[in-house]
C-alpha cells in the first residue's frame, strides 16, 4: 500500500492523499489504489482501441477482406451510434444499483468477447464477405457495451476520485495507453513491412481482446463504496427528466451543442487519412507510421491537457478547436497545390496535430461533465447528453457526401465553419 501511495504522490504531486473534498471520506481511504487502477485499466483499453480502431484499422481489414465501401463508410457511424444512444435507456437502471462498478466490468469483457470473436471468424472462416458483415455487427455490439460502460465509469469517477484529479486520472490513461500503442506501430513499422496477411489481423483482434479482458479485471478490484439509489428511473422517466433538464438548464444545453460542433475534430480523420493514402500512392507500410503519430499525439499532449482540463476544461475545448483549424489549413494545402514534392512525411504532421486536439477534446469534454453534473443526477447529464450525440452523429455520417460530390476542400472548410462556431458558443458555458 505504501507503494501505492507514493506512486500516486508521484503521478499527482500530490504529498497528501487524503485530500478528498469532493468524495465520500470513506471513499477517501481507498483513493491511492483506485487511482492507479484506473489508470492501469485505462492504459490497457487505450491500448486496444489503438490496435482496433474503427477510424483506421478496421477499414484496413475489411478493405483487405474486399468489404464495400459503404460498409467500411459506416464503421464509424456504426460504433458511435452503438455507443451513444443508448445511454439514455440505462442510465436509469444503473443508478437503481448502489454499486456502478459492475456495469463497467460486464460491458469490458462484452467487448473482449466481441473482439475474440472477431479473431475466430477472420481466422476459420474463408466466406470474406460473410466475415465483413460479422465484424459489423460485432463491431455494434462492441459499441452498445461501450456505452453501458461510459455511463458507469463517470460515476464511478465521480465517486472514487475528487475534483481536481480527475483530468490528471484521465491524461494518464491515454499517456500509457499511446505509449503501448507507440510499441506496436513501431513493430508495424520496423518488423513487418511488407506484410498484409490474415494472420496479422487476427493478431491485432486477439491481442485487443486479451486488453479489454484483462482491463475488466483491473478495474473489478476497485473500491467504490454504495453510493444513493434515489431516482430511478424508467427509460420513459429517464427522458422526460433528460427534456427537463434541457429546458431549465441553458448551459448544459449549450454544452451539449458544443460537444457536437467538437465531432468535427474526430470526423476529420476519414478524410484526412483518405488524403495520406493518396500522397502515400497507398503504401501499405504507411499504417504502421499512422498508429505511431497518433500515439506520439497522445504520450504528448495527455499530461498537459490533464492539468490544463483539472484548471479549466473549457480553455482546453477552445485550444482543441483551434488546433483541428490549425490542422485543416496545413491540409488545404495538399489540396490546392498538387506538387510530386509533397509526399507522406510532409503531410504527418496534419495528423500529429489533429491528434493532439482530439486529445484534449475527449478530456475537455469528460472533464467537464463529470465536474459540472451534480452527483445525485451525474448518470442522467452524461447518459441525456451522449444519448443527443449519438442522434447528431446520424446526421454526421451524411457530412461525407460534401467530399463525394464538392471534394475534399469543400469538406474541410465544412469542418473549419464548424471549429469555428464550436468556439464561439464555448464563451457561453458555466465555469465549474
Amino acid at each position: 500500500m505504501a507503494k501505492t501511495e507514493d506512486f500516486y504522490e508521484f503521478l499527482t504531486e500530490d504529498t497528501d492523499a487524503r485530500i478528498c473534498e469532493s468524495i465520500p471520506d470513506d471513499q477517501c481511504t481507498h483513493l491511492p489504489k483506485n487511482f492507479i487502477l484506473n489508470i492501469f485499466n485505462g492504459s490497457l483499453t487505450k491500448f486496444a482501441e489503438k490496435l482496433i480502431s474503427p477510424g483506421l484499422t478496421l477499414p484496413w481489414i475489411l478493405s483487405f477482406l474486399g468489404a464495400p465501401l459503404f460498409l467500411i463508410g459506416m464503421l464509424v457511424p456504426i460504433k458511435d451510434i452503438g455507443s451513444l444512444l443508448p445511454q439514455l435507456f440505462v442510465s436509469g437502471k444503473i443508478r437503481e444499483k448502489q454499486k456502478r462498478k459492475p456495469y463497467w466490468v460486464a460491458a469490458g469483457l462484452t467487448q473482449g468477447l466481441c473482439l475474440l470473436v472477431s479473431a475466430i471468424l477472420l481466422a476459420f472462416i474463408d466466406n470474406q464477405a460473410f466475415v465483413s458483415y460479422a465484424i459489423v455487427f460485432l463491431l455494434l455490439l462492441f459499441s452498445i457495451a461501450s456505452g453501458v460502460g461510459s455511463v458507469s465509469f463517470k460515476d464511478v469517477t465521480g465517486k472514487t476520485v475528487p475534483k481536481g484529479e480527475r483530468g490528471q486520472m484521465l491524461s494518464y490513461r491515454s499517456t500509457f495507453g499511446g505509449s503501448l500503442a507507440l510499441i506496436a506501430g513501431g513493430s508495424l513499422v520496423f518488423f513487418l513491412k511488407g506484410e498484409d496477411s490474415k494472420w496479422l489481423y487476427v493478431g491485432l483482434f486477439a491481442c485487443a481482446a486479451a486488453l479489454w479482458i484483462f482491463a475488466s479485471i483491473l478495474f473489478s478490484d476497485i473500491k467504490e463504496q454504495p453510493g444513493s439509489t434515489e431516482g430511478g428511473r424508467t427509460p420513459l422517466e429517464e427522458i422526460k427528466t433528460g427534456a427537463s433538464l434541457l429546458k431549465k438548464d441553458s448551459s448544459y444545453r449549450n454544452f451539449i451543442i458544443t460537444r457536437a460542433l467538437l465531432m468535427a475534430i474526430p470526423l476529420l480523420d476519414p478524410f484526412f487519412i483518405l488524403l495520406a493514402k493518396d500522397v502515400s500512392k497507398g503504401n501499405w507500410n504507411y499504417l504502421g507510421y499512422i498508429i505511431v503519430i497518433g500515439s506520439l499525439a497522445q504520450i504528448v499532449s495527455s499530461p498537459i491537457w490533464g492539468r490544463l482540463a483539472d484548471r479549466s476544461s473549457l480553455q482546453l475545448m477552445r485550444i482543441s478547436a483551434g488546433l483541428s483549424i490549425l490542422s485543416i489549413l496545413y491540409a488545404l494545402v495538399f489540396v490546392y497545390f498538387d506538387n510530386e514534392t509533397l509526399n507522406f512525411y510532409y503531410f504527418m504532421p496534419v495528423l500529429f496535430i489533429n491528434g493532439v486536439a482530439y486529445s484534449g477534446a475527449r478530456l475537455s469534454r469528460k472533464t467537464y461533465i463529470i465536474d459540472y453534473a451534480p452527483e445525485k443526477e451525474r448518470p442522467t447529464y452524461v447518459s441525456v447528453a451522449n444519448t443527443l450525440i449519438g442522434l447528431f452523429t446520424i446526421v454526421a455520417a451524411s457530412f461525407g457526401l460534401i467530399a463525394k460530390h464538392f471534394g475534399l476542400a469543400y469538406q474541410f472548410w465544412f469542418f473549419l465553419l464548424l471549429l469555428v462556431a464550436c468556439i464561439t458558443l464555448s464563451y457561453k458555458l458555466k465555469k465549474v
